[in-house]
């Protein structure tokens, strides 16, 4: 099984997802959605790269840069960054990446970290909006 086909089996019935036809996952977790790609970086590393929206078009000014500063400072588990919209007039998106070898985890263990990060996701969101 490759692990595009074991993403899939983990996540049955524990997240809603689609299979996109480039292969990629998009997933949906507490008012967020990500995509989950399988990245080969050699011949037994296979890594999983997701990339999670956190908001999207939201008005940029100092306190918004502060805030995702603070956010980015306490999450552990990936990255979260501001992406200012080249054509966006003052406008900014939110997003979490986390990059992980799957190779060697469990199933259950590989399903139990997607959730965990998206989690983390979902919870720097409710802080946004909060």
């Amino acid at each position: 099984m490759d692990l595009v086909e074991r993403l899939c089996t983990v996540l049955d019935g524990v997240l809603e997802y689609e299979q996109e036809d480039d292969g990629a996952l998009t997933v949906h977790h507490e008012h967020t959605f990500a995509s989950l790609r399988v990245v080969t970086i050699s011949e037994g590393l296979d890594m999983v790269a997701l990339t999670q929206i956190l908001a999207w078009d939201l008005v940029l000014d100092n306190a918004i840069r502060d805030r995702v500063s603070q956010l980015a400072h306490d999450t552990v588990l990936g990255t979260v960054s501001l992406a200012e919209q080249v054509a966006g007039g003052g406008r900014a998106d939110v997003t979490l990446r986390y990059n992980f070898p799957a190779s060697g985890l469990s199933d259950e263990a590989l399903q139990t970290l997607i959730v965990m990060v998206l989690t983390a996701g979902a919870d720097v969101r409710r802080a946004l909006a909060g």
